[in-house]
């Protein structure tokens, strides 16, 4: 009997460690790991494909005729992690990986490693432009709102707010263009930003995006 228990004992201890490690969100992993390199996956929204880091766009109604290489996914996320920082983060879509990594976090929930991406996006930091493009690529999220802070976000650099712009005039909803709208028509904003935003509403559907950019051309044109 007591060498059963203490086999049940010791059994126990690693499997509460195991799901203690399972009940961590994709923020707190991370942050565990002081240095070295990092690999984790999650799927990529539909219309995403890639060879690699070459990753691009498509449609369902390819012909019978012709078939692409570009693979759906999953996207596959590498961080650099340094005194306890992501100073890195490289985007691939597809493929394999080769070699190994000092960590293996394995698939995750795609927008549960989105709002990381975007989280540290919003921190600032060496690797906050860096995260807005694969945020963009994860299944199930929404990104717009999240990009229009960030763009909105004085204290944010400078190209990271440029790059939420740009990723903005790309996001599949019309509250995109009025977001973009309202960061040109702020003559509080940075110019370049503004100017980033002007490129980003030509980006839009025509119908949203040309009478916008035309009306906004004539406020500023009038203001000056």
């Amino acid at each position: 009997m007591r060498l059963t228990l203490l086999c049940a004992a010791a059994l126990a201890a690693p499997l509460a460690a195991l799901g203690s490690a399972a009940a961590q969100s994709l923020a707190q992993r991370v942050d565990r790991i002081r240095n070295g390199t990092v690999r984790l996956s999650y799927t990529a929204r539909p219309g995403v494909c890639g060879t690699g880091r070459n990753i691009s766009t498509h449609s369902d109604g390819q012909r019978d005729e012709w078939y692409s290489e570009c693979q759906d996914g999953p996207v596959r996320l590498v961080l650099e992690r340094k005194d306890g920082r992501t100073v890195d983060i490289r985007a691939y879509v597809g493929g394999h990986w080769r070699g190994s990594a000092d960590v293996g976090l394995g698939q995750w929930p795609a927008r549960e490693a989105g709002q990381w991406l975007l989280a540290v996006a919003e921190a600032g930091g060496p690797a906050a432009e860096e995260a807005i493009f694969p945020a963009t690529l994860a299944d199930s999220l929404e990104t717009w709102p999240h990009l229009l802070r960030i763009a909105r976000t004085g204290a944010a650099e400078k190209k990271t707010r440029r790059a939420a712009v740009f990723w903005l005039g790309q996001a599949a909803a019309e509250a995109a263009t009025r977001g973009l709208d309202s960061i040109v028509g702020d003559d509080r904003e940075d110019r370049e930003v503004r100017e980033a935003a002007i490129f980003a509403l030509s980006q839009r559907p025509r119908a949203e995006g040309v009478p916008a950019a035309i009306q906004l051309f004539e406020e500023l044109l009038s203001g000056s």
